[in-house]
């Protein structure tokens, strides 16, 4: 439903599975009784809201949490809106998903919060630490057991971003991201006016 309604695969689903390919299908129209009729125009602060929401369920966050990180990357100097990007992509969850240790963002959000990952052999269990270049992910031996796990540690890596190497259960942070490694479609600018209204 969270992925037709923004209109996109949100990774909530599992690659390849019957689940994940019926929604690609669905993916054009709206949830709900009336979806299929079409779209009414929307304003431009409706256009904002809805890639902000877009993007905030894409990286399974909280508005809270959001707003955060987008006060941090105003802060910083640079672009904003690309700033913000870089600074979701460094999310430890995202770098599990991204480096294909987890089959879905909640997935790699799970591992890490039931302390399933280790950072440079320390164990980390925060969802939003932000990775920096150099460091190592590896899954913990009790996290090899999992099914899903042992799954997509079974198949050969696809997709993984050129900031990130993966070897088995193994994974690094080569360089930090920017704003050309993200390969959605984002228009970052419109949650930089959301914000600035």
């Amino acid at each position: 439903r969270l992925a037709r309604r923004e209109g996109i695969d949100l990774g909530l689903k599992t690659v390849g599975s019957k689940s994940h390919a019926s929604l690609l299908k669905r993916l054009t129209t709206p949830p709900g009784m009336h979806g299929a009729k079409g779209h009414r125009k929307i304003s431009g602060f409706g256009e904002q809201l809805r890639e902000k929401q877009r993007v905030k369920r894409l990286y399974g966050i909280l508005e809270r949490q959001f707003r955060r990180v987008f006060n941090r990357a105003r802060k910083w100097r640079g672009n904003t809106g690309e700033k913000l990007l870089e600074s979701l992509e460094r999310r430890l969850d995202n770098v599990i998903y991204r480096m294909g240790l987890a089959p879905t963002r909640g997935a790699a959000h799970q591992l890490v919060s039931h302390g399933h990952i280790l950072v440079d052999g320390v164990k980390v269990s925060i969802g939003s630490y932000e990775v920096e270049a150099g460091q190592v992910m590896t899954l913990k031996p009790v996290a090899l057991e999992i099914p899903s796990i042992k799954k997509v540690l079974g198949e050969e890596p696809e997709g993984v971003p050129e900031w990130l190497e993966r070897k088995g259960p193994v994974g690094k942070v080569t360089r930090l991201p920017g704003r050309s490694d993200i390969k959605e479609d984002i228009n970052e600018q419109l949650i930089v006016e959301y914000y600035s209204r």
